[in-house]
C-alpha cells in the first residue's frame, strides 16, 4: 500500500456495488462530487468487471471521457464516439491463452459450474445456457450463443465467468488460485461469479496504466470498490476505499470505509478525502499530508 499523498489526482471507481445498488441508478450528490473533482482538474475513470461498452452509460451519465478499465483490468478502451454502434479505441488487452481457457473449463464441469465467456464487447455463451435472455439484455445484443463452449475456448476470450446454483465461498476462490497459479487470475466479482483472466491481471493493472498515462503517483490515486475483485487496487494506492459491504477481508487493506451506497458513499468519500483536502496543482509537490495507514473514517 502506497502511503497516502494529497492532492488527489486520479479517482477511479467500481460499478456496481459502489456507485449504484440494484436499481442501477447514481444519485445526484455522488454525480456532483464527481462533477467537482473533474471541475478542479482530478481524473475520473471507471474500473469494473463490467465489459466496457456496459460500463458507457454509467460514464456517459457523469460526464467522464477518461478511458474505462473493463473486464476485471484485462481491458482498456477510449470513451466512443458518438453514433449508434459506438466502442471505443482499444488501448490495453490482455486474453488467456487458448489451452488455459480450455483447462479451466474442464476444471470448472468438475464442480458442476456452468461457464460462459467475454471477449472483447461479447458474451459467448452455450446453446443450452438457461441465461440467455438475460445476458443479451444486459450486453445490448452483444450475445454470440455457439453450440460448444469447450470447442469455443480454443479461440480468444478475454474473461471466463463460471456460475453456480449456490453462492461460491472464498476457498473455491483459493482453489482456483492455487490449480492456476502462473496461468490465471481468478477472483470473485460477486458471490456466485467465479472469474478467470490472464495472469496477473487484475483492477489493479489499470489503475496502474491509469496512473501512468496521467504521471500520477499511486500515492495520490483514490479508488473505491466493494469486492474481492476490487482487492487488489484498494490495496495498490494510497487512497483504497471499502464500501460496508465488502468482505472481511477487502475491509481489512482498506484505509477508508465509505458510508452504504443508500447513503451515496462515492459522494461522501470523494468530498472528505478528495475534494476537502485539494489543493492546486501547482503546489502539489510540497510533500506527503498527514495520514496514517490502516485508518478508518465513516464520513
Amino acid at each position: 500500500m502506497a502511503e497516502p499523498r494529497l492532492p488527489v489526482r486520479l479517482i477511479a471507481l467500481d460499478i456496481d456495488g459502489t456507485l449504484v445498488d440494484a436499481d442501477l441508478v447514481i444519485g445526484e450528490r455522488t454525480q456532483a462530487a464527481i462533477g467537482e473533482a473533474i471541475r478542479r482538474g482530478i481524473a475520473v475513470s471507471l474500473v469494473t468487471g463490467r465489459m466496457a461498452t456496459s460500463a458507457v452509460p454509467f460514464a456517459e451519465a457523469l460526464g467522464l471521457t477518461g478511458p474505462i478499465v473493463a473486464q476485471q483490468g484485462a481491458l482498456i478502451r477510449e470513451m466512443p464516439g458518438p453514433g449508434p454502434k459506438r466502442v471505443g479505441k482499444l488501448l490495453f488487452h490482455r486474453p488467456l491463452r487458448p489451452e488455459i481457457t480450455s483447462e479451466i473449463v474442464s476444471w470448472c464441469y468438475e464442480r458442476d459450474l456452468t461457464v460462459h465467456f467475454n471477449y472483447l464487447e461479447w458474451i459467448i455463451a452455450g446453446s443450452g445456457e438457461e441465461r440467455l435472455e438475460e445476458f443479451r439484455l444486459f450486453s445490448g445484443n452483444r450475445l454470440q450463443v455457439v453450440p460448444d463452449i469447450p470447442a469455443r475456448a480454443l479461440g480468444r476470450v478475454t474473461k471466463v465467468v463460471a456460475i453456480g446454483n449456490e453462492d461460491h465461498g472464498v476457498d473455491l476462490q483459493d482453489e482456483g488460485r492455487a490449480h492456476f497459479s502462473g496461468k490465471a487470475h481468478v477472483t470473485l466479482s460477486h458471490p456466485r461469479f467465479l472469474e478467470f483472466m490472464a495472469p496477473g491481471i487484475s483492477k489493479a493493472v489499470g489503475v496502474r496504466w491509469l496512473a501512468r498515462r496521467l504521471g500520477v503517483e499511486l500515492a495520490q490515486c483514490l479508488v473505491v470498490g466493494d469486492g474481492y475483485n476490487d482487492l487488489e487496487m484498494i490495496q495498490e494506492v494510497g487512497h483504497g476505499v471499502a464500501m460496508p459491504s465488502a468482505p472481511a477481508g477487502v475491509l481489512a487493506v482498506a484505509r477508508y470505509v465509505a458510508p452504504p451506497v443508500a447513503e451515496e458513499g462515492v459522494a461522501q468519500i470523494i468530498e472528505q478525502v478528495a475534494l476537502d483536502g485539494w489543493r492546486p496543482r501547482a503546489s502539489a509537490g510540497m510533500g506527503p499530508e498527514q495520514g496514517s495507514r490502516g485508518r478508518r473514517i465513516r464520513p
